[in-house]
């Protein structure tokens, strides 16, 4: 009898709901807000932020060239081509010199020495083609480690001491600096999720236990946070990190800084968490939940946390940027990630050297992948915040 009434009961469940998404999509215009879910109504109103859409594709893009830049990359990144140090980017070109449209190509680059000031001048020799394909053989690479492959998205197919192509330009080595923004990307994107993860993890137990349970408890963590935010916060980050010692391997480097920059960002998020725990500690579904004999740690996942899981997930998206930011600068001033790590802090210690500027600028170009990046990751942030209270207007 009572496995029939459960099969009814769920039964009509099904129906309930069925018929509730029927109703949903029979209504049309604004009448569709007075049905919807709290995730559907945020959902519509992040579509309608069109800064945050663009930036949470252009965010996907780098994730994405971070997690297959072996083969998004024309060359892995200790490739040197010696006959075009600091060479400047390559031409793409798709009319040719006779003015025939043509699939995109490069000209042959020719190095010549300029005997007075001894200054390396890049020339295009306009009778020597080498198009642009995709999926071309190059060299060798593990994918993740795993498969070896000599397959990459794009180049000219001919040996590297014959042409290279250079989209962003070589270094100083003669290496190609769009191959090693590229997987400077995977060092850099990672380092701020790892980071954030981390302190969303400390500051979440920690601020939970502090709002839920107050007293002694929430006085020693609150009086361990204020501690953490009075010391100011680049000298914190760069004695940490010049406390790591020098010889650590790139692994054991890299984890150090990811835990290093989370222990200094997680008291903000704890603060926030525990504002929301003591405003929601004496609430009636809280206190429902309480009477109905659910556990503590089923009221705190269950109930109180997806209540504000949006603002936490807007707070972290808006805490990437600043920790992208940080090893940046870090590893910028030698204190962070060093050779043969590739991030785009290593990336820049390059600019150190005024001369190299001077003569090329484009060994910047991994600041400006720095700024577009935080620019998208600000945008997708403040979207999401906006989006996470659907009912304000």
């Amino acid at each position: 009898m009572q496995r029939i009434e459960k099969s009814w009961i769920d039964r009509a469940d099904e129906e309930a709901a069925f018929s509730q998404q029927e109703f949903i999509e029979e209504v049309s215009g604004d009448e569709k807000v007075y049905v919807a879910s709290y995730w559907q109504l945020m959902r519509w109103r992040f579509v309608k932020h069109r800064m945050a859409v663009i930036s949470a594709v252009l965010v996907l893009l780098f994730y994405l060239v971070a997690l297959f830049a072996e083969f998004v990359a024309p060359y892995i990144p200790t490739d040197s081509f010696v006959q075009y140090k600091l060479a400047p980017p390559t031409k793409i070109h798709i009319v040719d010199s006779e003015g025939n449209l043509r699939l995109p190509f490069i000209y042959k680059i020719v190095r010549e020495r300029d005997p007075a000031t001894l200054r390396s001048n890049y020339t295009e020799d306009e009778s020597i083609i080498y198009p642009i394909r995709l999926f071309v053989k190059g060299s060798e690479y593990k994918l993740w480690g795993l498969w070896t492959m000599d397959r990459h998205l794009f180049g000219v197919d001919a040996p590297r001491e014959e042409q290279g192509v250079f989209f962003l330009g070589a270094d100083r080595l003669g290496q190609d600096l769009f191959s090693r923004v590229c997987y400077g990307a995977r060092i850099s994107l990672t380092i701020g999720l790892v980071s954030v993860v981390v302190s969303l993890v400390v500051g979440i137990v920690l601020g939970g236990i502090s709002g839920y349970y107050g007293g002694a408890i929430d006085n020693a963590i609150q009086r361990l946070i204020e501690f953490i935010r009075s010391i100011p916060e680049i000298p914190l980050i760069m004695a940490l990190a010049a406390a790591l010692p020098a010889d650590l391997p790139v692994i054991q480097l890299y984890f150090g800084i990811t835990i290093l920059l989370a222990f200094v960002g997680w008291t903000g998020l704890a603060r926030v968490v525990r504002g929301r725990f003591l405003s929601m500690r004496e609430e009636d579904f809280v206190m429902a939940a309480r009477f109905a004999g659910s556990s503590e740690m089923r009221i705190i996942l269950r109930h109180m946390m997806p209540s504000f899981l949006s603002h936490i997930i807007a707070s972290l998206t808006l805490s990437i940027p600043g920790i992208i930011l940080a090893e940046t600068g870090l590893s910028f001033i030698g204190l962070g990630l060093r050779a043969p790590a590739i991030s785009w802090g290593v990336l820049l210690q390059e600019a150190q050297n005024l001369r190299s500027v001077a003569l090329a600028p484009w060994v910047l170009t991994p600041a400006l992948a720095v700024i577009i990046t935080v620019l998208a990751f600000n945008f997708l942030g403040d979207g999401i915040r906006d989006a996470a209270d659907p009912y304000a207007k």
